[in-house]
């Protein structure tokens, strides 16, 4: 069985479990990316009833956003239900501009609040599948599996890495009313999935057109400074909300009276900027362990969270 058959006979399985234990459609997740349209289009040839549902960032590019309006559109004049997440923290509407300055840092390559919140949210108490491949990162190819039941006490979280893995009967059988994953294309390379969007000409995101090798949010810490050069010099304004915010962060910051270590009372929100792209124009780089012991606050637990 080729690729594109064993995620389809995936998603077939998924949406037979999700049916069985939800009473609902298998929820297919689309973040404007090459990987969610990929699995987009083997929902479709799937022949299951299936919904879409995507989480705005709200820092995500214009090109991103109109791209997933048009996609919804088509889907939605196919009778496919479309769902569209916007940011919650607790219990209020948010965006990253306005999480930065309550997280009392900027989000990092260690510390991903950002991701937790205005990117994997949504899809709990049903069965969603994503375009997550273990190519994309090593954390994922050790982490991540075929099927998940996702909870909070990780002794009840269970992974299945093989399609015949003797675990599946537990995985179908739990009555968990947890979060569960299917991951149809997630052994594809990039070579795949590029492979398959040309054999099949699927439409993509304009931005991979203009030289983007990944669609994401803007001034993601994960692309690397060269990657974030090039989006913010594409999207200044993007730039000057990211300052705005990191000025806001600052002075929540002084007012908690957390201004220890490298950021003193003279730092701006262009300063932690440069921090933040790791330029190098910021004298004395903050320690992260600094910032960690600033913005950690024992009161507030959820921050972390």
């Amino acid at each position: 069985m080729d690729k594109e058959q064993t995620a389809i006979a995936r998603l077939r399985e998924a949406s037979s479990m999700s049916l069985k234990v939800y009473g609902q459609p298998l929820v297919v997740t689309t973040s404007g990316g090459k990987d969610s349209s990929v699995c987009v289009e083997l929902a479709e040839r799937a022949g299951i009833p299936f919904e879409v549902m995507h989480n705005h960032t709200t820092a995500d590019a214009p090109e991103t956003v109109y791209f997933v309006r048009d996609e919804l559109r088509r889907l939605e004049l196919k009778g496919i239900k479309c769902v569209v997440n916007y940011p919650v923290y607790k219990g209020v509407r948010t965006s990253m501009w306005q999480l930065i300055p309550q997280k009392l840092m900027p989000p990092t390559r260690i510390v991903r609040y950002c991701c937790s919140i205005l990117k994997e949210r949504g899809g709990a108490g049903r069965f969603i599948a994503t375009g997550v491949r273990w190519a994309e990162s090593q954390k994922r190819k050790n982490s991540r599996g075929i099927y998940e039941i996702l909870s909070n006490e990780l002794s009840k979280r269970i992974i299945l890495n093989n399609d015949n893995d003797d675990r599946r009967r537990l995985f179908e059988n739990c009555r968990l009313q947890a979060k569960r994953v299917c991951n149809p294309i997630i052994e594809w390379t990039d070579a795949d999935v590029w492979d398959y969007i040309e054999s099949e000409h699927l439409t993509l995101n304009p931005l991979y057109q203009c030289g983007f090798s990944r669609v994401g949010c803007i001034g993601c810490p994960m692309a690397g400074t060269k990657g974030r050069q090039k989006e913010f010099a594409r999207y200044p304004q993007y730039q000057h909300n990211y300052i705005l915010a990191f000025d806001r962060m600052l002075k929540e910051r002084e007012r908690r009276g957390k201004m220890q270590g490298s950021w003193n009372m003279g730092t701006t929100g262009e300063d932690v900027f440069h921090w933040w792209m790791e330029d190098g124009v910021l004298p004395g780089q903050i320690d992260m362990e600094d910032l960690f012991r600033a913005a950690d606050d024992s009161n507030d637990e959820e921050d972390w969270g």
